[in-house]
């Protein structure tokens, strides 16, 4: 069985899996960072790859661009794979005392977007990052010494032509990123009963006109890739020998 837009095999799909929007981000993630990698998916060229980091299954898949596309990735790796934990890599736009290269570790995430409240009784959904997988990167970052930033991020449906005057708004409530795909994984995790987190490179100031180089990008998504498999493989040792401990 597979999905109008996955065409994995059932069990081929880790039960982690690393999330950038960028397909091509996802092949340099599982190329350099995977061991015993194999390409498990490249139905709409939404390309995945299964291997291990460290002994642990992970996947990398991209999710496309804007929360209806990472909405329906994450439902289906979700219901159909069964993958119990989703970790944005992205990048986003900074606003305020950020600065370029700045790792944000988006704990929540506002949105223009009306995804939300079409799933939520036209209320509006608190979308948080899991708690468990936040606290894990935060402490991986302090035993790595790097440095992270735990932020309330933005995600707006428009790239072009947006509300410019939203950024003082923004920068009242303590929003200092913007991206377009957070608000909506953090919903359909929360709905699926699944883990997600997402951890953002800065790689624009939008108030200061500042761009970062597109080597530098793709250092930084690396740099975030490889601190949220420490994360999540710390995570799985310490449940592990929780577990030994016990027994």
């Amino acid at each position: 069985m597979n999905t109008p837009h996955i065409a994995a095999e059932i069990g081929s799909i880790a039960a982690t899996v690393l999330l950038p929007g960028d397909p091509l981000r996802a092949r340099h993630i599982a190329t350099q960072f995977f061991d015993n990698c194999i390409e498990v998916n490249t139905r709409r060229n939404m390309l995945a790859f299964t291997g291990t980091y460290r002994g642990e299954p992970v996947t990398a898949m991209g999710s496309g661009m804007g929360i209806p596309s990472c909405a329906i990735y994450a439902t289906e790796l979700a219901r159909v794979y069964a993958v119990k934990r989703i970790a944005r890599i992205g990048t986003c736009g900074g606003i305020g005392d950020v600065a370029m290269g700045d790792l944000l570790l988006a704990q929540s995430a506002s949105t223009d977007s009306n995804f939300n409240r079409l799933h939520f009784g036209g209320h509006d959904l608190s979308a948080c990052a899991d708690f468990e997988l936040m606290c894990a990167v935060r402490a991986q970052a302090q035993r790595s010494n790097r440095s992270v930033r735990v932020a309330h991020v933005f995600s707006t449906d428009c790239f072009y032509a947006g509300d410019t005057d939203i950024l003082p708004l923004l920068a009242r409530h303590r929003i200092c990123g913007i991206e377009m795909e957070s608000a909506g994984l953090y919903a359909v995790a929360m709905r699926e009963n699944i883990q997600a987190l997402s951890l953002l490179t800065m790689t624009d100031h939008l108030e200061r006109d500042e761009h970062m180089p597109a080597d530098q990008r793709e250092r930084g998504l690396a740099q975030a890739a490889e601190l949220v498999l420490d994360s999540l493989l710390k995570a799985d040792t310490d449940a592990q020998d929780s577990g030994r401990t016990k027994a």
